[in-house]
């Protein structure tokens, strides 16, 4: 299966009312597990790495994650999450990710507007889809006192920034925070999901998806949300149980003996999280519009700064005629 636009993916799932899952890669061994449960349950499925995990792992777990996608039998799309300016964009332009997220939400509205329209027009010169974020999430390590750091998505703001930016999916903040919430309640407000949808009428991100009751998540899928990003829910399971294994068997130290009980129980959690978005089943939905399903980068990556800097966007369409 080649690499598809994460565009595409997520476009389709909205149009039939589900979400795709954009899982955060913390290692290879997640990229594995992950992939492992997409092609059980026939789902497609976004991997996602966070500059943090970009930074820690370099450009070669980009590689590893293009060459595993590139032999499944799924549609996968890879992902920059929350890139904190246009050089961790360009990082991954160059690593050829296939989709993009430029996070200047804490800007203000019109500097937050800018940052996205250039990045917009630099990666649409080579196909690459862009998300933007419009409000702020809660942060989990914000007080009660000022909403956690929400701050909602304005309907009318987000059209216009729509509108201005061309951007193609659009996080929101509608209640969530990022990480397990202290108390484990939450505050998505469906009403809000439904003004910013009679308005936008496109695909919605959710983040801060981990630790919201099912319902919550079935709801906002329900109402237009189509990617849904999940990363505290499946790291957890995974470092706890690697934790607990080796409590339990402190004389072993062989990976094979460390990690099968850590990747069965992420994987539980990846499974279930892809059925509550009712993204299983769902991959057969892609392979019927070939013309989606072929190979994302028509250019080789030491001519991409070329290509983005040196010429316009119709020089650009000049050239693959």
């Amino acid at each position: 299966m080649v690499l598809v636009s994460a565009k595409y993916l997520v476009d389709k799932a909205y149009e039939n009312h589900f979400a795709v899952g954009a899982f955060n890669v913390g290692n290879s061994e997640f990229v594995k597990n992950i992939l492992t449960v997409a092609e059980e349950l026939r789902s497609p499925v976004i991997l996602q790495v966070h500059p943090y995990e970009y930074d820690l792992m370099g450009s070669d777990i980009v590689r590893y994650i293009r060459e595993m996608a590139m032999t499944s039998n799924v549609p996968v799309a890879v992902h920059l999450d929350h890139g904190r300016d246009i050089n961790d964009v360009m990082r991954a332009i160059r690593d050829q990710m296939n989709s993009v997220m430029i996070d200047t939400s804490g800007l203000s509205f019109e500097d937050n507007l800018e940052s996205v329209k250039q990045t917009v027009d630099l990666a649409h010169r080579v196909g690459v889809a862009v998300e933007a974020e419009l409000g702020s999430i809660g942060n989990r390590n914000a007080s009660a006192e000022n909403n956690m750091g929400r701050v909602y998505t304005d309907p009318d703001s987000a059209k216009q920034f729509v509108d201005e930016t061309g951007v193609d999916d659009l996080a929101v903040a509608i209640g969530t925070v990022h990480g397990p919430y202290p108390s484990g309640d939450n505050d998505i407000k469906i009403d809000r999901l439904d003004a910013l949808n009679e308005k936008l009428h496109m695909p919605l991100v959710l983040h801060g998806g981990s630790n919201n009751p099912d319902q919550k998540i079935r709801e906002a899928v329900a109402h237009g949300i189509a990617k849904v990003n999940i990363s505290t829910d499946i790291k957890m399971p995974f470092y706890h149980t690697i934790k607990d294994t080796v409590l339990d068997r402190p004389n072993d130290y062989e990976p094979w003996m460390m990690t099968p009980d850590a990747d069965e129980a992420q994987k539980k959690v990846v499974a279930e999280k892809m059925k509550l978005f009712s993204s299983d089943g769902k991959a057969d939905l892609y392979f019927a519009d070939s013309i989606h399903l072929k190979p994302l980068y028509p250019y080789d990556t030491d001519i991409v700064d070329k290509i983005i800097y040196d010429q316009q966007p119709d020089e650009t369409l000049a050239t693959q005629k």
